[in-house]
């Protein structure tokens, strides 16, 4: 457990963002039923509560503000209007990140661990998003973004991470954190981001084959009927976890679907530059036979097959048959790097993707101790730990 030592609203400095919306295109549509994406980054932080809260918290939330006036979205409010209105992003003054100080008892070294540990370990460290709330004309009003810092006295440092994958995906989100480690570091000198500020505007996506209007029409589906239509968390979980028995009468013939979302900013028709903020992936379906992924070398063959498939994708524009079936999702990726992510205090020594417990995927990302690489995330039963970490121990056999 983690108990609450603080909680602020951290918004950008007063006149610093105008009143502002900005549209939702049809890469941002389909992430709104989604559930959040939580990230927790792990430091080494060998200081008492008390030292933190006087050296290091004032400048983590000054740092923040000062960035948030670059990546406003995020301070905003998503809007989702009932049809035919679109959804879009709201800010206006006042509007806030939710940022809570935590304290925890709990064995560091073993909330960071690389062997298997139970995923509720973690839960307490993720923070909660604000509460969503209904307009008089119905619409659905969703929070965007919330911090929690958890300390373990004199060991280290959490800092979690809620957000909406509407708003961004990861490689925008990853902006956003390196931008307020360089700010942190430059003691709130924003001119160390005049090289690297996000794009927001959205009207360079463009959208020759009217995919938006069929995604708003499952957006006004979604938004209809809001209160039947969430998924529960065990809903999707449950969903996500048929990958593991598709056809079972096909034995070692089987399929199991990898569904692995990847950046398009540079494989568009369009130009979009490397920081616009907002979604920018593609889904990447890959389908590999079940004798394979479960073989001495599954993993190698399971890596190479996701490679080649969004190559694939990438030399054309088809659409994937295979989402209508169960898949297991691939979620994160190494190009992220994650671990270079700063304040001053060294590299994370653990950064984990929580949200893998309910939605069933699988998450990737790259390694602290190596450039080459990969850190692999799952959650699993006991069982099924078990015998993913006897193939995988296989599968290192053969490295």
């Amino acid at each position: 457990m983690a108990k609450l030592v603080d909680s602020f609203r951290v918004s950008p400095p007063p006149g610093s963002v105008p009143t502002i919306s900005v549209p939702l295109t049809y890469f941002d549509i389909p992430w709104l039923p989604n559930p959040p994406v939580q990230r927790l980054f792990f430091y080494e932080f060998p200081h008492p509560t008390s030292h933190f809260i006087e050296t290091a918290l004032p400048m983590l939330k000054r740092s923040l503000s000062l960035t948030l006036q670059h990546f406003f979205p995020y301070a905003a409010n998503i809007m989702c209007p009932q049809p035919p209105g679109k959804p879009y992003i709201h800010y206006m003054e006042g509007d806030f990140v939710a940022f809570t100080v935590a304290e925890s008892a709990a064995d560091f070294n073993h909330v960071i661990a690389n062997y298997p540990r139970p995923v509720n370990l973690l839960h307490p460290f993720v923070p909660q998003l604000p509460s969503e709330h209904v307009t008089e004309d119905g619409s659905r009003v969703l929070p965007i973004l919330a911090f929690q810092v958890t300390v373990f006295p004199n060991f280290g440092i959490c800092i979690g991470s809620t957000y909406c994958h509407a708003v961004g995906d990861g490689k925008s989100f990853m902006h956003l954190m390196r931008s307020w480690t360089s700010v942190y570091r430059s003691g709130g000198d924003l001119t160390c981001l005049e090289n690297s500020l996000p794009f927001i505007k959205r009207d360079i996506i463009k959208d020759p084959g009217g995919i938006e209007l069929v995604l708003l029409k499952d957006y006004w589906d979604w938004i209809s009927t809001s209160g039947e239509n969430s998924a529960s968390t065990q809903d999707i979980a449950a969903d996500k976890s048929v990958a593991n028995s598709l056809s079972r009468d096909n034995g070692d013939d089987e399929l199991y679907y990898f569904l692995c979302p990847y950046d398009c900013r540079n494989r568009l028709e369009f130009w979009v530059p490397t920081t616009y903020l907002g979604s920018c992936l593609k889904p990447c379906a890959i389908e590999i036979k079940k004798r394979e992924v479960l073989g001495e070398s599954g993993i190698i063959l399971a890596a190479k097959a996701i490679g080649k498939g969004i190559k694939e994708m990438e030399r054309s524009d088809k659409r994937i048959e295979t989402m209508t079936r169960s898949f297991t999702a691939v979620a994160g990726s190494p190009k992220l790097q994650v671990y270079e992510t700063n304040f001053g205090w060294g590299r994370p020594c653990k950064v984990e993707l929580t949200h893998i417990d309910y939605d069933g995927a699988i998450s990737l990302a790259d390694c602290r101790d190596g450039e080459s690489a990969v850190e692999v995330g799952v959650a699993l039963n006991k069982n099924e730990m078990d015998e993913f970490l006897t193939n995988f121990e296989q599968t290192l056999k053969l490295l």
